[in-house]
């Protein structure tokens, strides 16, 4: 039986000869140091990228209220004439069942809205996880 002794890669790094202790303290602040700037440099491009996002969202949105707005308007003061003639309401009827209509829908979409608003969450997880995690590690 021939024992063939396994050869180190060429291409490894020789570890140093007896490194010190201030030394292997002082490579793990580095590294540490390091990762935490990585961690925020992460955080600040997630925040940026996320608020592009919303800008876009937010301009387009308002865009859309704006013409959504005016239609509504329309349409209000339509349904309103609409009960007046065809129905013989009063002015004042018509105009307090519209009215009522879309009060009962404000209410009914303010709660939805509000539901949503409380399910939603701003802040970047997965930077804020991963640095909870290297917290933690450190830590031990």
């Amino acid at each position: 039986m021939a024992t063939e002794v396994a050869e180190k890669p060429s291409d490894a790094a020789p570890a140093p000869p007896n490194p010190s202790v201030t030394g292997l303290v002082s490579g793990i602040i580095t590294d540490a140091q390091t990762l935490l700037r990585q961690q925020a440099e992460m955080l600040k491009a997630e925040v940026r990228e996320d608020f592009q996002r919303s800008k876009r969202a937010a301009e387009f949105g308002a865009l859309g209220i704006v013409c959504a707005t005016v239609g509504a308007l329309g349409l209000i003061t339509a349904l309103a004439y609409l009960l007046h003639e065809q129905y013989a309401f009063k002015m004042w009827a018509s105009w307090g069942i519209v009215g009522g209509l879309f009060l009962i829908a404000g209410v009914a979409l303010g709660g939805f809205s509000y539901v949503l608003l409380e399910r939603f969450n701003p802040l970047p997880d997965k930077t804020f996880n991963a640095l909870k995690e290297n917290i933690t590690w450190q830590t031990k």
